[in-house]
């Protein structure tokens, strides 16, 4: 009796994994994603010796073995994510006109891959940098829509009293400045924020942002009084700065990538912004549900305006 295949790791059906198979597949040069889907849905598609029966499947093509009818196919550049703590007065690019220390002299990856810094940090700013070769990956982690929080440490003179701390929840409005002039304001989003210690002469406290202007945090503690003496990123998204000296680096850990991924997939950052739009939309609702009641008892014609949608501007 002819034994029937394995089945497909249900690990298969994670979408933090990576890549859609027949994306791969097709990519790789096997032929369309229709005609790819097609070889899948047939059986002859196999992921670690173990043959894909269904779609949708996700797949690592950095690290998985993936088989046409028998034959192994050449996937792309290994993506490679690397996690480095940033000292101070280092660049954020990987080269400098002026030819300041960038942190592509302190990250020399074994593989010769090309690694970009995932956003920024100002150059006296230390802390957690992510860089990758991966740009798709690079580009949802900088993307406002997917909200990949970033929560920065500060050390800054002088005691932050209960007045700042409230005006700094609620957003900071500024100065915007042009050849020193003021020439408008800029209004700074709401940041929520944690009081570590607090002494007369420093405060230590965590700020958490989904913004990521030039100088935010900085300008923003300025704005009430207290100035930075030390600014450390110390989390971006679900992935902590932890197992890596100051001006040294490593690779992230599996788990960490899938966090990552599952930060801007199907996981828990999918599941933000969608509580988000419902928010909105229950917002926008209640204006016209208080008009047809009023319809409904004056038999009078009600009719509601709503303001124009606050957009954010990051970076």
């Amino acid at each position: 009796m002819a034994r029937r295949p394995p089945k497909p790791s249900s690990d298969l059906r994670d979408a933090s994994r990576g890549e859609r198979i027949q994306l791969v597949l097709a990519k790789a040069g096997v032929g369309s994603r229709r005609a790819c889907e097609k070889l899948v849905q047939e059986g002859r598609v196999k992921v670690n010796g173990v043959v894909v029966e269904e779609l949708p499947a996700w797949v690592d093509p950095a690290n998985d073995k993936i088989t046409v009818a028998g034959k192994r196919i050449e996937t792309a550049e290994r993506h490679v994510y690397v996690m480095l703590n940033k000292p101070r007065n280092t660049v954020s690019t990987q080269s400098d006109p002026d030819g300041r220390r960038t942190v592509s002299d302190l990250v020399k990856h074994p593989s010769g891959a090309r690694l970009y810094p995932v956003g920024r940090l100002d150059y006296d700013t230390l802390g957690l940098l992510l860089l990758t070769n991966d740009g798709e990956l690079a580009n949802k982690l900088t993307h406002p829509k997917f909200g990949v929080d970033k929560i920065y440490r500060a050390v800054v003179r002088g005691a932050l009293d209960d007045e700042g701390i409230e005006r700094i929840k609620r957003g900071i409005v500024l100065a915007t400045r042009k050849a020193g002039k003021t020439v408008g304001a800029e209004r700074l989003g709401a940041v929520q924020l944690r009081v570590h210690r607090r002494e007369p002469t420093r405060t230590v406290l965590d700020l958490k942002l989904e913004e990521g202007r030039n100088r935010q945090v900085r300008r923003i503690l300025a704005a009430v009084g207290c100035p930075v003496k030390k600014l450390t990123r110390i989390q971006v998204g679900p992935i902590e700065l932890k197992g890596v000296a100051l001006g040294q680096w490593r690779e992230l850990t599996a788990t960490e990538i899938r966090a990552l991924r599952k930060a801007v997939g199907e996981g828990a950052g999918a599941a933000k912004r969608a509580k988000k739009a419902a928010s909105k939309s229950r917002a926008a609702k209640k204006p016209a549900a208080r008009g047809a009641k009023s319809t409904q008892k004056r038999s009078v014609r009600i009719t509601s305006s709503h303001g124009p949608d606050r957009s954010r501007r990051t970076r």
